[in-house]
């Protein structure tokens, strides 16, 4: 029978792979036959998971997964970024045999980029950090960054990243082969780098005036009302929106980036 732990570690890599999109319903009954397995089992996966802060639950909606916040998205991102520099800051030497498990990771991250597997492509990228952190020989931190790199994916998902999944391999082999090389500094700051890189494809909503319209409907006839600071900032972002031609659509976005 499936254990609440094998459930709990199905649903993490579902999501960093992005089979489950933020805010999808994980209903008891559906997963206890999925699994084949009774409801209290899959209570107490979700249970584990709602610590970790992959799902939450409430009396209307039940289990779902979670939608990060703007706020969440910050703070997660800027956890990464303390764990993962400070785990190469710490590190004094790597051995062969973690150099040799990197390699072989980078290998199959590389296939799953030219390959059509968006799935796949997206938790081994996602999958490299984790990788990387117990290479590093922090298991309790890689099981952390295992979290954490769920939770990002699902923001990138959620804000619509323009992340590119080949830029952000190729950022891992750099960071794979200054190690090799023992420049731990360059590791440190590429590492600090492709983070941010990943964050800034964020695509966050622009902070509005809620009262803008209500503003202008209520001011005395013939006065103009006076703008705001928000709503200066709003005027000036959508000329600067009008003024910024569209996108090409990339084959190779990465929605899930991360990473």
């Amino acid at each position: 029978m499936t254990t609440a732990a094998e459930i709990s570690t199905r649903i993490i890599e579902a999501v960093m792979a992005q089979k489950l999109a933020p805010g999808a319903r994980l209903g008891e009954q559906p997963l206890a036959m999925l699994f084949d397995c009774s409801r209290t089992i899959v209570r107490e996966a979700l249970t584990r998971l709602a610590a970790r802060g992959i799902v939450t639950v409430s009396a209307r909606r039940g289990w779902y997964v979670i939608e990060p916040s703007q706020d969440e998205a910050r703070e997660a991102f800027e956890a990464r970024r303390v764990i993962e520099t400070g785990l190469i800051r710490s590190l004094q030497s790597i051995g062969k045999p973690a150099l040799k498990r990197l390699k072989q990771h980078l290998k199959e991250e590389q296939a799953a980029v030219n390959g059509s597997d968006v799935g796949a492509r997206s938790f081994l990228l996602g999958d490299f950090h984790v990788c990387l952190a117990e290479c590093l020989g922090n298991s309790l931190l890689a099981d952390t960054l295992r979290d954490f790199t769920a939770r990002t994916t699902l923001i990138a998902m959620l804000y619509q990243s323009s992340h590119n999944a080949a830029q952000s391999c190729e950022d891992h082999v750099q960071i794979v082969a200054a190690l090799e090389k023992g420049d731990l500094a360059l590791a440190e700051s590429l590492m600090a780098a492709h983070i941010g890189t990943v964050q800034h494809a964020l695509r966050l909503p622009v902070s509005v005036d809620p009262l803008a319209q209500l503003r202008d409907a209520l001011a005395p006839v013939g006065k103009a009302a006076p703008q705001t600071a928000a709503q200066v900032l709003h005027t000036r972002s959508r000329k600067a929106a009008a003024k910024t031609t569209s996108l090409p659509d990339e084959p190779s976005t990465y929605l899930g980036a991360l990473l």
